[in-house]
């Protein structure tokens, strides 16, 4: 009976999370895309990047969570770029599609002291449904309701509009998404019509004083939801080490929490990521600390991708903060 309350628990809290319409935010963000997190990232770096990621989560929890998202983003002149976010979600009976049109635009505040600043938009467009089809009798009720003849589908329409702010290799971006209100359909009971969340994620690259191709980034992820002021936040550190040619691997880890539960850990994991001759792949791990752990495995994430194109803007704006990375592509940006 503890573990049947437990499940229902769990599948209650992902279904209010994703009755709002969110690209579920784990730790995409973090190989080396951070695109998952703001439009502001677009045509930053390689003039074009592609990511794939496939999140399992809850890994031993039946109709657990599942999600496919792929990502683009890409410059269209020196100091703008625009970017493609498109994903799919299941949640048991639930399933959510959705795409996200990005541009954002690039400045330079200082060039001595490489102080850049970038605003970015984002309109959103999200499915939401359920599928009947799946529903089954129980001895609870025996014949599933006549009046339920089709899916019950729902759209919403959005956008995201953030800043980001970088000085050399420090970087803080803040990001408001689904400003707008969601219209509710009676169907549906009890929904949440303000979606509007806050995202802010800030780090620093250090350089080796050592070692001139390591590099060390600390950085937080913290995000709020505007409706019932819920958050959590990761501490995410990552080792990245180049070879004479570009290619690097890195290895790091990520902490959350619940920020009512301060510093008490919800998930911890390991991560890993490798880049050769511009093709990507990296993987994470989340095992998730709480009275749920002894029921999954915890959350996998696998991202695959491709950066090409690169060196066709010498506007300094649109460089990374990752020192080695852009001095080897042949950008002359530093």
């Amino acid at each position: 009976m503890k573990k049947f309350s437990l499940y229902i628990l769990l599948l209650f809290c992902s279904f209010n999370y994703g009755q709002e319409l969110n690209l579920p935010v784990w730790t995409q963000y973090l190989a080396d895309n951070d695109f998952v997190i703001s439009p502001t990232y677009a045509g930053i770096g390689d003039n074009f990047k592609v990511r794939a990621n496939g999140l399992t989560q809850w890994v031993g929890i039946k109709n657990a969570p599942d999600n496919q998202s792929l990502y683009a983003d890409f410059r269209i002149g020196n100091q703008t770029g625009v970017g493609l976010s498109l994903y799919n979600d299941r949640n048991g009976n639930t399933r959510q599609k959705g795409a996200k049109f990005s541009f954002a635009h690039h400045i330079i505040l200082d060039y001595k002291s490489k102080q850049y600043l970038s605003f970015g938009l984002s309109y959103n467009i999200n499915s939401f449904r359920i599928d009947i089809e799946n529903f089954q009798p129980t001895e609870e009720m025996p014949i599933i309701d006549p009046s339920i003849t089709d899916d019950r589908s729902r759209s919403n329409n959005n956008f995201d509009v953030g800043f980001l702010y970088r000085w050399n290799r420090f970087y803080f971006s803040f990001n408001a998404n689904n400003i707008l209100r969601k219209d509710i359909d009676d169907f549906v009971g009890v929904e949440p019509n303000q979606l509007l969340n806050y995202q802010a994620y800030t780090g620093y690259v250090i350089a080796s004083k050592h070692n001139k191709n390591i590099e060390f980034e600390p950085s937080v992820f913290f995000q709020m939801f505007d409706s019932d002021n819920r958050s959590a936040t990761d501490i995410n550190f990552k080792y990245r080490r180049f070879n004479r040619d570009g290619d690097y691997y890195w290895v790091g880890g990520s902490y959350r929490f619940l920020n009512d539960q301060f510093l008490k850990p919800l998930n911890v994991g390991p991560m890993a990521g490798i880049m050769k001759n511009r093709l990507y792949l990296a993987y994470s791990y989340q095992l998730t600390i709480n009275d749920l752990s002894g029921y999954n495995s915890g959350t996998h994430v696998l991202t695959i991708g491709l950066d090409f194109m690169s060196g066709i803007s010498n506007c300094a704006c649109t460089k990374g903060t990752s020192y080695r990375k852009y001095k080897n592509n042949g950008n002359n940006r530093n």
